[in-house]
């Protein structure tokens, strides 16, 4: 990354830890906090800035953690506070720092205000922190209206009320059991504040903020008569996804994680279809970053690329906010899968050339664990082992996300694959996976392990990448070609034939996607680095 005085976050490089599917210490066959510090000396050893982890809070696992029960504790399936202190000191020992997710939009149904909500009437404070309201129809038989749920289905809930009658409805635009915050109410507000004060004393860097766009909802509660899709991405008018309102919980956010020193940082997760309105939750007061899912999104072909790219540069630029480029997560299939499809040789061919175009942009770099070591999506997992809500609620008629989230592969030649001490994993590993192992790829120099670390090892070292401007050159159909600072040149070949270096750019080869490149040729699907 850059060696100015900018913030650490301008340029950093994130490392996603989907604690469950991390590393198992303790052998039960799910992954945890003692797991994850074990590993910290890995991440130091790939070179990158911090590490981002997923829920780690209790939680009875409705949705793999993001139906928070208490906002701050450690789950004991994954350890405990003492585990995740003595976590964070060492990776600050390290130089990594750690950014904790947080669930805003909605608790667990197991959390202690919605018990309280559940035994308390309609109209009291308990249930004012929550979005119950009556039904219509004759006797409030139907819902309040026809908002769905992004995992499928109707996004409301009926009660039984305490004298054993059916009664109000609540909203829940995931699962039934998270229902949805009010964040009308001030209790809710100054309850987040002081959730966002008790870790940053714990020592964390930052937060990444999950459905950042979905707090603020239409108090008419309209209905949406088909105008938008039931899914998490947002369109203009929406009545709860990006509504006004969601913009004064992050100005009072900023003001709390302001007063602690060493660029603490937000990142939202803001899966909006406008890049513009995307740019207005990146304000000098609101949240520093957000996930940039339109480049996620592009195909892979030179001209969607490019769009997604200048698109995004240009509206965070009229607002000071870098951009935060991101291949893979927890919620999207692998990106090896998603340009390959079932031709795993191809999607790895195509994932390693977009990791190195990604790394080369002006701005910071999430990876999601496991992209390090190539890893596809796992799609043949069986009905019987699949946990995720999306394929429960949808009746199987959606895979959802469990493809994404098999535990890792760290050494040997059948599963565990050294996962933990135990036999098991909580989802099962392919056989296949011997051969993509962190042992065995961090001893082979051409494997995509060592494609990441000598990529992030140059970003440390070259002035010219991480935060900063990006200057398009000339390039023919179906390649991108862009200099960094004078001195630095990265081209990409997204095409399915060999091709030139375009005409006028000269220089020396620092990196290649595929070792056959030269600093003059590049195979199909490739990109490499040049100093100049």
């Amino acid at each position: 990354m850059t060696t100015t005085d900018a913030p650490w976050w301008r340029s950093a490089v994130i490392y996603q830890v989907y604690p469950r599917s991390f590393a198992d210490a303790d052998g039960n066959g799910i992954g945890d906090v003692p797991g994850i510090r074990a590993k910290l000396p890995y991440l130091h050893r790939l070179g990158v800035d911090a590490v981002w982890l997923s829920p780690f809070y209790p939680s009875p696992q409705a949705d793999a953690g993001y139906d928070v029960a208490d906002y701050r504790d450690v789950e004991p399936l994954f350890g405990t506070l003492a585990d995740f202190d003595a976590m964070i000191t060492d990776a600050h020992e390290l130089g990594i720092r750690v950014i904790v997710d947080l669930v805003p939009n909605h608790t667990s149904d197991e959390h202690v205000w919605f018990r309280a909500a559940l035994a308390a009437p309609p109209g009291s404070p308990e249930r004012a922190r929550y979005l119950f309201r009556d039904g219509r129809g004759p006797d409030g038989n139907e819902p309040p209206n026809d908002w769905q749920s992004v995992f499928g289905g109707g996004a409301w809930e009926r009660v039984i009320e305490a004298e054993g009658q059916p009664g109000q409805w609540y909203l829940h635009l995931f699962d039934t059991r998270q229902p949805d915050l009010d964040w009308t109410n001030p209790e809710v507000i100054g309850e987040f504040h002081s959730v966002l004060r008790f870790w940053l004393d714990r020592g964390v860097d930052g937060f990444r903020i999950d459905v950042a766009h979905g707090l603020a909802k239409d108090p008419e509660m309209p209905d949406l008569d088909g105008r938008f899709p039931a899914d998490g991405q947002a369109k203009l008018g929406h009545p709860h996804w990006d509504q006004d309102a969601v913009h004064d919980v992050y100005r009072g956010w900023r003001r709390v994680i302001d007063e602690y020193p060493g660029d603490r940082v937000f990142v939202g997760e803001v899966w909006l279809e406008s890049n513009e309105r995307v740019a207005e939750y990146l304000r000098p007061d609101e949240l520093h970053t957000a996930f940039n899912f339109h480049f996620l999104r592009a195909d892979w072909n030179a001209e969607s690329l490019r769009s997604s790219i200048d698109e995004s540069i240009r509206t965070n630029h009229h607002v000071g906010a870098p951009v935060t480029w991101v291949l893979s997560n927890h919620d999207v299939i692998r990106h090896v899968t998603r340009y390959g499809g079932d031709d795993v040789a191809l999607g790895t061919r195509r994932a390693r050339a977009a990791t190195l175009l990604m790394l080369a942009l002006p701005g910071s770099a999430y990876l999601y664990q496991g992209e390090e070591l190539g890893l596809t999506e796992v799609l043949d997992l069986s009905a019987d082992v699949r946990q995720d809500p999306v394929f429960l609620r949808t009746g199987g008629k959606e895979l959802g996300r469990d493809g994404c989230r098999v535990p890792l592969p760290w050494s040997g030649s059948a599963p565990p694959f050294g996962f933990g001490p135990g036999p098991d994993t909580w989802l099962p590993q392919p056989l296949f996976w011997a051969s993509l192992t962190a042992e065995a790829e961090e001893a082979d120099a051409g494997s995509t392990w060592s494609l990441y670390r000598a990529a992030l090892a140059e970003r440390r070292q070259n002035a010219a990448l991480g935060d900063g401007t990006l200057e398009w050159l000339d390039a023919a159909a179906g390649m991108l070609a862009f200099q960094r600072e004078p001195g630095f040149v990265c081209v990409v070949n997204t095409t399915s034939e060999t091709a030139p270096v375009p005409a006028g750019i000269v220089g020396e080869l620092v990196l290649a996607s595929d070792p056959t490149a030269t600093a003059t040729v590049l195979p199909p699907d490739t990109t490499i680095w040049l100093t100049t």
